[in-house]
């Protein structure tokens, strides 16, 4: 019911201090994605989908903040779940990725990876939508390929590219352009996008967490409520940055 994109990207700062970033991006043809699918943390990113079972994303992100590699955490989980071949599970973590899609999940359905990313639908058009979103992303992704005898090498964000959570709404309208979830008779439909990152910011960026949950039109309504979130974020920035730096209300009273 569902089709969703995990990355991991690893950047360097202005400043020259590195940094990892992991997201989640889905949309599907039922309210409210946002609060079953998409699972992300500082240490890697889980979707869990098709007969969605949230404990899945649940228990899957909280074992990667342990210190667990994907494959194995998400492994162990789909072992232990009887409901394992209705299920879809993807992810990233720091290193690797994962993907599962069970063989009684409906048509069409299937998964990819990537270096650093993975993506998975089901109830889709046909492969062509899981296609369309992996070279959305890829073709716009801020990451190296990975050194297997160095590990991650960071790359320099240039000012001029998008956040990430624009990257992966993108991502999502080239799927769902392609065909996206193809039950046209339930026209509720819901997106989500998720962004954690190891760099802090005097005030977190609102648009690293962003839900539609019941519109005829998700992408599109996901991307206004992006545009809108960033330019309130520089509005935010532009008249309160002094006072959550000195953590005082003081700091913007005279503006």
């Amino acid at each position: 019911m569902t089709f969703s994109i995990c990355v991991r990207e690893d950047y360097e700062t202005e400043a020259g201090d590195q940094h990892r970033r992991f997201g989640v991006a889905v949309t599907t043809r039922l309210p409210g994605v946002g609060t079953l699918c998409p699972f992300v943390s500082e240490h890697g990113a889980v979707a869990t989908q098709s007969l969605v079972n949230v404990d899945l994303g649940e228990r899957g992100i909280a074992y990667l903040d342990d210190g667990l590699a994907v494959d194995d955490a998400l492994e162990a989980l789909l072992t232990a779940d009887d409901g394992s071949p209705q299920r879809q599970l993807h992810g990233v973590d720091s290193e690797t990725t994962f993907a599962f899609s069970g063989d009684e999940c409906v048509e069409w359905y299937g998964h990819r990876e990537g270096d650093h990313y993975t993506v998975a639908g089901n109830m889709l058009t046909g492969e062509g939508v899981l296609e369309a979103t992996d070279d959305a992303y890829a073709a716009n992704a801020v990451h190296d390929t990975v050194d297997p005898s160095t590990g991650p090498k960071a790359v320099t964000e240039d000012t001029d590219t998008d956040p990430l959570a624009k990257r992966l709404i993108d991502a999502l309208a080239a799927g769902d352009l392609e065909g996206g979830d193809k039950r046209e008779e339930l026209s509720v439909q819901s997106a989500a996008v998720v962004v954690e990152t190891t760099e802090s910011h005097v005030v977190e960026p609102p648009y690293n967490d962003l839900r539609i949950d019941a519109t005829e039109t998700p992408i599109a309504d996901l991307r206004e409520t992006y545009e809108l979130a960033t330019r309130g974020y520089r509005d935010t920035l532009a008249q309160y940055e002094g006072a959550y730096e000195a953590d005082s209300l003081a700091e913007s009273a005279d503006r």
